[in-house]
């Protein structure tokens, strides 16, 4: 045997040792990961940087898991990722670890091209991105996609009191749906534009800036007349298990931001103000 190999077999596997506390491990595993990946959207494979969070379950009588087996399923990875072969990889994973069960999640940020209102000016629009998922023998798989969109408000009593104008601000509208059956990021993204006084772009020209100002103006929102909205639409969508929807209003006449947050099901009695 050359001088710079080794039987591998030789060497101390102290993770596989029995640890005689008999007290299992909810999650273990590596966080903080960066990787490359590319997203299969309604767009087409978008690549992006994606932040990735591995963990599965430890079983009492077993001392450590083997970190490394983690960015091995990584590695190992390659394809695009769609929703069905991500619950895969995690599926994968805990397989190859011996595990009870496991989590990942993946953070990413996601652009989206977008034309101005009217001139059509092109640009890139971005929102982060946060995909979750367990599976377990137990319990099956359970997949998670949140969506973080910037938006437009515009106060409905600014306009109601002034004589002229109306405060407005930029809002964050955050959705989180469990799934049980595929639902596009773009699907999220457009309910959560449609509940805004305007959605936002990364480049408009003088025409634009006319409409996006005046299509606020024209359709003032609370910050709970969107988290509401957002509600309604989620609530009557079969395809998703539950939710949870968070609106940020970044005010522009307070040092403070206004918030409102609903969590639901689709079987939960919302009723459309008629």
């Amino acid at each position: 045997m050359p001088a710079n190999e080794f039987d591998v077999s030789a060497l101390p596997d102290i993770q596989n040792r029995r640890d005689s506390r008999n007290v299992a491990i909810d999650h273990v595993g590596v966080k903080g990961v960066r990787y490359p990946v590319v997203i299969m959207s309604t767009q087409g494979a978008i690549p992006t940087i994606g932040e990735f969070s591995m963990s599965v379950g430890l079983k009492s009588e077993v001392k450590g898991t083997h970190m490394s087996r983690f960015i091995e399923m990584l590695e190992s990875h390659s394809s695009p990722l769609t929703q069905e072969n991500f619950v895969n990889l995690a599926r994968a994973t805990a397989d190859r670890l011996d595990a009870p069960f496991c989590e990942i999640e993946l953070k990413f940020p996601f652009f989206q091209n977008k034309s101005a209102p009217v001139s059509g000016a092109q640009s890139l629009l971005d929102y982060d991105v946060v995909w979750r998922t367990v599976v377990s023998g137990a319990s099956g798989a359970k997949f998670t996609l949140k969506a973080i969109v910037p938006a437009t408000s515009l106060c409905p009593c600014s306009k109601e009191i002034s004589k002229y104008g109306a405060h407005n601000q930029r809002s964050l509208i955050s959705i989180e749906a469990t799934l049980l059956e595929m639902v596009s990021l773009e699907e999220l993204v457009n309910v959560a534009q449609n509940a805004a006084s305007c959605e936002v772009y990364g480049l408009l020209k003088r025409p634009d800036e006319k409409f996006v100002t005046e299509r606020a103006y024209d359709n003032p929102k609370f910050v709970e007349d969107m988290v509401r909205d957002v509600a309604v639409a989620l609530s009557a969508d079969s395809r998703i298990l539950d939710y949870a929807v968070e609106v940020e209003n970044f005010e522009s006449i307070h040092n403070h931001t206004a918030y409102a947050r609903i969590v639901g099901r689709p079987d939960t009695k919302i009723q459309k103000a008629a």
